[in-house]
């Protein structure tokens, strides 16, 4: 969904966004400078900059990486084999077998990562001041998280999916795209996330559905592998679990003082729903997206999720996108500091551990791996398998109410100045330049092909930062209402793409 800068009130939006990110990037750096967050407190100013700086840029490229990767399955490789080699050089081993799949869960744990990072550089420690702003301004801009919330959101996330979704070619036609590529590639070897597999497993057995694979099973040692890496991550997750519960009942976290323990796990576990019902709620919407209205539920809250999603000229579904990135990382900025672990000087080390295995979990990446497998991708494979379930909840028409409302403020408008700034500077071109739209790709024996992009169960592809491509134009729906063969036409059309089994050919009794 592209926004119309040239209309006044959109424009109003984005003056007003702009300040507010201004404003709250002086209240970061400056807070950075005084010491007073955790890296530049224990470490130095210095290096909370550049820890800062560098989590947001690369965010830039995790968000707008995935975009491209995942946009450009379809499209013919030979297309852009010669004028993008260093895209081609991504996408030629990202589509090869499940390597889609293992992308995106590595790229998960990354995300989470880079919040993770942005609240140990910029998050204000516990009694913080800075330069006698007035308490109200302090506590929702810095102790309220509100402006990281807006950088991260604004600079290192919607500003590269705008550009992403339009110029994908370009946007991974680096080495920097390819790097990033690489680490997530990394990050799912290692094993660390291979519990989400059990997760994929049991799920998959529960809804009685295969999971599809590009892939032959896996035998002798590489079957073994695979189990010990599930096993191991398995039992690094349960020992993340243990060390937060340990932290969070000795008040042994970044969390603000004078909270009891339990209200901090209540917190805590409301807030990972929260962020898995958001996740979760983003697969479902995609399933919802290609089906026909009369297959989207019956029951009182599917109906009324669904009329709010696809209302009018469906704008609502990527205005959702926006208002739910806000919500997570509102969610993930929260949960770093409950379980961020933080010692008094007097402490000893969680379970005895050494210092250096201490100082790890003072910067919440054992957090930072929770969220990222239980809030984030569990619910996920959760909703890929059974997507009526988060449309029959009452939860989801709320959070999709206040998804929509916090987009309707405006507040991330920067993020489509901040794109048309870097796209100007960077020289982005749409991909239609180079490789042509769908029909042209056709008409050169070179169309596109959905066959190897497997979805449903134990796949969590999900909607694409800017979905304006699944709005169908009102004059189609008038064409579908009036003529039963175009409807029948379109929906063996939709049924041909999103059917993870053989083509079939397409026809309509039209002349």
């Amino acid at each position: 969904m592209a926004k119309d800068l040239s209309q006044p009130l959109e424009a109003i939006k984005a003056v007003i966004s702009c300040c507010l990110l201004i404003f709250s990037i002086v209240l970061i750096m400056g807070l950075i400078a005084k010491g007073e967050t955790k890296i530049s407190g224990d470490v130095s100013p210095a290096l909370a900059y550049v820890t800062l700086w560098a989590a947001i840029i690369w965010l830039t490229m995790v968000e707008g990486g995935q975009g491209s990767l995942v946009g450009l399955t379809p499209v013919n490789l030979d297309l852009y084999k010669e004028s993008h080699k260093l895209a081609y050089k991504s996408t030629v081993v990202c589509y090869e077998g499940d390597n889609l799949d293992r992308y995106l869960l590595g790229r998960q744990f990354m995300v989470v990562v880079v919040v993770f990072t942005v609240n140990m550089s910029g998050g204000p420690n516990e009694g913080a001041e800075l330069w006698g702003l007035p308490d109200w301004v302090f506590d929702i801009f810095l102790g309220g998280g509100l402006a990281m919330i807006l950088l991260t959101c604004n600079v290192g996330q919607l500003n590269s999916q705008v550009n992403a979704s339009h110029c994908m070619l370009d946007y991974i036609n680096n080495y920097f795209a390819y790097f990033t590529f690489c680490v997530a590639m990394l990050i799912e070897f290692s094993g660390l996330l291979h519990a989400s597999y059990l997760i994929q497993f049991a799920v998959a057995a529960m809804s009685g559905k295969p999971i599809e694979s590009n892939e032959e099973p896996r035998e002798g040692l590489a079957k073994a592998f695979f189990w010990f890496r599930c096993l191991l991550s398995l039992a690094i997750l349960g020992f993340c679990f243990a060390v937060t519960f340990e932290a969070l009942f000795s008040e042994q976290t970044t969390l603000w003082s004078g909270v009891p323990p339990s209200v901090a796990i209540i917190v805590w576990v409301a807030l990972m729903c929260v962020v898995g019902m958001l996740e979760g709620m983003q697969i479902a919407f995609f399933a919802m997206a290609k089906l026909p209205e009369s297959e989207r539920g019956d029951s009182y809250w599917a109906k009324k999720t669904c009329g709010l999603l696809f209302k009018g000229e469906g704008v609502n579904l990527p205005g959702f996108m926006i208002g739910r990135q806000l919500c997570v990382v509102s969610c993930m900025f929260f949960v770093a500091r409950v379980t961020s672990v933080k010692l008094k000087d007097d402490d000893e080390t969680i379970f005895g551990v050494s210092d250096g295995l201490q100082e790890l979990f003072n910067f919440g990446f054992l957090g930072a791996l929770i969220v990222t497998i239980v809030a984030s991708i569990a619910w996920q494979l959760v909703a890929s398998a059974f997507p009526m379930l988060f449309l029959n909840s009452p939860f989801t028409y709320i959070l999709l109410s206040l998804c929509l409302a916090l987009e309707a403020t405006g507040i991330c408008n920067a993020s489509w100045v901040l794109a048309a700034i870097h796209k100007k500077i960077a020289g982005f071109q749409r991909d239609e330049v180079y490789i042509g739209t769908a029909e042209e790709r056709a008409a050169k024996n070179k169309g596109d092909d959905t066959s190897h992009l497997k979805s449903g169960a134990g796949h969590i592809y999900k909607l694409p930062g800017f979905a304006e491509h699944l709005v169908m134009p009102s004059a189609m729906k008038d064409l579908i209402a009036n003529d039963p063969s175009v409807k029948k036409f379109v929906d063996d059309l939709m049924d041909s793409v999103h059917s993870n089994g053989p083509k079939v050919e397409v026809s309509a009794d039209v002349p």
